[in-house]
């Protein structure tokens, strides 16, 4: 048996769904697909359910159209007419208990839980009966005739005894083509219609392959396979060949729940894309090989919020954590990281923006005497937040990964407010404030050489004559650095006098004077301070290749914003001593770089190869030089004749 699960963006665009005729016509059989609701239904549901309980008539109307036109209007595109009229009648009858569960949600103004489970099953309903009339000989199945939930902690949760049972008989002697709606479920005792929540079709996939002893579970997607971090954030991203059943837990936030039922029966699990099938994509197994890199892979939570418990009464007493975790499952609330002091007086939780008010409510009122006291603070709520979890089995063997990975933070100015290291040590999460985000996965995946080269972001102030000359410096010895040093130079912001250019991806050295002169951002100084604090990114080198002031001023606040400073601008450097002690100390606090060799010696390497031979024990007594820059030019000139 093979079990295949199509995701929305498969679903839900043209190319998308042709190609899943393809691979499943096209592959074994028996074979059952399990698909999403068609790209953006979900979300149109629930917005239409809260649109009408809220009375909106008109809006209630109009989004109703829509979810109607839209499905409609893909039947036409991509059904056979032979096939079409059957599938619009079952379609349509869809749709007029849609709207009559709306009708009633309008007259009532009341969405319920009940309602909203029954309201967004459409999506997939819809879905699965369009795929199985569009692939040739598929049956469809309604998949909560045999996956089954039961009501726990407030929440639905699988009847795994019931639906194996059911699924075993669903498919008994099956030879053919399944098609059947992910997500979707049914209520054991009650009978009415719930779902598995987030990550809800790969679990019913999942559920499946485990219930019938599949050969494989095949995930199809839009990548290739599971990407060593997100390629919307970072473009140098890869896809992983291989992954362990624990490696691909870690990286996928709800991966658990999917991987668990198939990991207990040694069934692998192929991640593919549908929009480029011949890819080879990614294979989880147990006896995946292991990576020369101790990290795997980096995974986000993009919106979260912290909540901490605090207080000296926490010290020693035995059952704190637990009336805070009771108190949360009590309350329905899921959590994904915990981080506790060894000193037992704080205690913070991660979950979603949308549970954590309430999480911190139901917390005061259980240490509510505590808190009287004084005993215990009122929980203390942290918004805006993000949790990155850097992954790998081989991180056990290598010492220093927690050191190495702060390190690089450090220096990169992210402060870390959370972290949680298991002792299974394969997954390091840690949290940062969300507007960090980007520079730090970019960090990461950049110092771990997950990554093909090492990247500094550069920042070029002056377009003159030592400007335009560094520029067809780094022109002509790019392509070098990358195949010599790993090293990719990618020249980001550009500025003189009168224009600026300014991009995240990157600018082409060789053109980029001309670019400027055709750009409409202002330059100056200023305009690229405003830049390099806007764009924020990872390993900022700021190349100050001008004689202002205006620059020089700049570089205590670069320094202190942990960008390092390469200046041929001989200002700073030899302005009062008080100025350049204190670039030097800020350079070093910050872990940055404070360079200026081309101020000294016509550029030649002298003030390395001087702290070099300080450092290895040896003592200057004198250096002899020519100090003016006139009198060398006369002296060369004058042995030239």
């Amino acid at each position: 048996m093979r079990i295949l699960k199509f995701g929305g963006s498969s679903v839900g665009a043209t190319e998308g769904i042709l190609n899943i005729k393809k691979i499943v016509e096209g592959g074994e059989r028996p074979a059952i697909a399990v698909v999403s609701a068609l790209r953006g239904v979900t979300d149109a549901l629930i917005d239409l359910a809260q649109t009408a309980a809220s009375g909106n008539a008109e809006a209630t109307k109009v989004g109703f159209e829509d979810i109607c036109a839209h499905h409609r209007d893909y039947i036409a595109q991509i059904i056979p007419a032979p096939r079409r009229p059957r599938l619009l009648e079952q379609t349509e009858q869809l749709l007029a208990e849609l709207q009559s569960i709306l009708h009633g949600m309008y007259l009532i103004r009341e969405l319920t839980p009940k309602t909203a489970d029954a309201v967004v099953a459409y999506g997939e309903r819809l879905s699965s009966l369009i795929v199985a009339a569009l692939i040739d000989g598929a049956q469809h199945f309604d998949a909560r005739a045999f996956i089954k939930t039961r009501r726990q902690a407030g929440k639905h949760v699988v009847d795994f005894d019931q639906t194996n049972r059911l699924v075993c008989e669903a498919f008994s002697g099956f030879e053919g083509i399944a098609v059947t709606g992910g997500f979707i479920a049914e209520d054991a005792q009650e009978g009415i219609t719930t779902n598995l929540g987030r990550g809800g079709s790969d679990y019913t996939a999942a559920i499946i392959a485990a219930a019938l002893d599949a050969a494989r579970l095949e995930i199809w997607t839009d990548v290739d396979g599971f990407m060593t971090a997100d390629p919307r954030v970072i473009p140098t991203a890869y896809t992983i060949g291989r992954l362990s059943y624990g490696e691909a837990m870690e990286l996928c936030n709800f991966g658990a729940k999917v991987v668990y039922p198939v990991c207990r029966k040694n069934i692998p699990i192929i991640v593919k894309n549908t929009f480029n099938p011949e890819a080879d994509g990614t294979v989880i197994s147990k006896d995946a090989a292991q990576s020369e890199r101790p990290i795997r892979g980096i995974s986000s939570v993009n919106d979260m919020s912290m909540v901490t418990v605090s207080g000296s009464a926490m010290v020693g007493v035995i059952g704190v954590n637990r009336r805070i975790f009771t108190t949360l499952a009590d309350g329905g609330i899921s959590v994904f990281m915990v981080a506790q002091t060894a000193s037992e007086t704080s205690t913070s939780i991660c979950m979603t923006p949308a549970d954590a008010p309430r999480a911190c409510q139901l917390l005061d009122s259980e240490f509510a005497r505590e808190i009287a006291d004084g005993a215990m603070n009122a929980a203390q709520l942290l918004t805006g937040m993000a949790c990155v979890a850097a992954v790998g089995e081989r991180m056990k063997q290598t010492p220093g990964i927690a050191g190495k990975l702060f390190s690089v933070l450090g220096r990169n100015g992210i402060s870390i407010s959370a972290v949680a290291l298991g002792a299974l040590e394969m997954n390091l999460s840690f949290v940062v404030e969300r507007t960090q985000l980007r520079k730090t996965l970019n960090v990461l995946h950049d110092s771990f050489f997950l990554s093909e080269h090492q990247e500094l972001n550069l920042f070029l102030c002056g377009t003159g004559t030592v400007g335009g000359s560094l520029l067809q410096q780094i022109a002509d010895r790019r392509e070098a650095l990358m195949r010599e040093r790993r090293l990719k130079l990618n020249l980001v912001g550009v500025c003189g006098r009168s224009h600026g250019l300014f991009s995240r991806e990157g600018i082409d050295p060789a053109t980029c004077l001309d670019q400027l002169k055709q750009s409409p951002v202002r330059g100056g100084v200023e305009q690229m301070m405003k830049e390099i604090r806007e764009m924020n990114i990872f390993n900022s080198v700021f190349v100050d290749c001008t004689a202002s002031e205006e620059a020089a001023a700049c570089y205590e606040e670069l320094l202190a914003g942990n960008v390092s400073v390469v200046a041929a601008n001989k200002i700073a450097a030899s302005s009062a001593y008080a100025y350049y002690d204190t670039l030097k100390q800020t350079a070093r606090e910050r872990g940055v770089k404070y360079l200026f060799e081309t101020n000294v010696g016509a550029g030649l390497p002298i003030i390395n190869t001087i702290n070099d031979l300080r450092a290895s024990g040896d003592r200057i007594e004198r250096i002899s030089a020519v100090l003016s820059g006139t009198l060398n030019f006369v002296f060369n000139t004058r042995d030239a004749t």
